[in-house]
């Protein structure tokens, strides 16, 4: 029968057989760099997607007043539409109604591209991006300028 000893040492031995994984504290100042690169990123991302959803689309440009002429052409052939017509201008309505409150919730692309202004080219620099990766991207030679990301700006 073991006695309470050889059972305590064995118990300790488990305990003290593996690596013990430190984690080292970070400084404050790490801490801040941290934040700012999210920050950055987040501000990047937010101007390249604004940028994709406000791409140019081909053909003629819809105004918001072709929609809602659309709209009042869509309502007034659901008054003597079938069945199978009638779920198709449900759907075509709904597809307008939300193109117009697209349109009516225009983003701010101006106070995007300042804060895109503001930080793309540290964050540019510290992710390595060039000059041809922002254009390849999206982002205007104009942007880019007023950003100080020129030609001469190659990873």
């Amino acid at each position: 029968m073991p006695t309470s000893k050889s059972t305590d040492s064995a118990k300790r031995k488990a305990s003290d057989s593996g690596p013990k994984s430190r984690r080292s504290a970070l400084s404050e100042e790490h801490k801040a760099a941290l934040a700012v690169g999210r920050d950055q990123g987040r501000v990047v991302r937010h101007y390249l997607e604004a940028l994709e959803r406000n791409r140019p689309k081909r053909g003629r440009k819809r105004t918001a007043e072709s929609v809602k002429r659309q709209l009042v052409q869509v309502e007034e052939r659901l008054q003597n539409a079938s069945p199978l017509d009638r779920l198709h201008l449900l759907q075509e309505r709904r597809d307008l109604e939300a193109e117009l409150e697209r349109k009516d919730a225009a983003e701010d692309m101006e106070q995007l591209e300042d804060d895109f202004i503001s930080v793309a080219a540290e964050y540019g620099q510290r992710k390595g991006i060039g000059y041809a990766s922002w254009r390849e991207a999206g982002v205007s030679p104009a942007v880019l300028r007023k950003a100080g990301i020129n030609r001469s700006t190659r990873i």
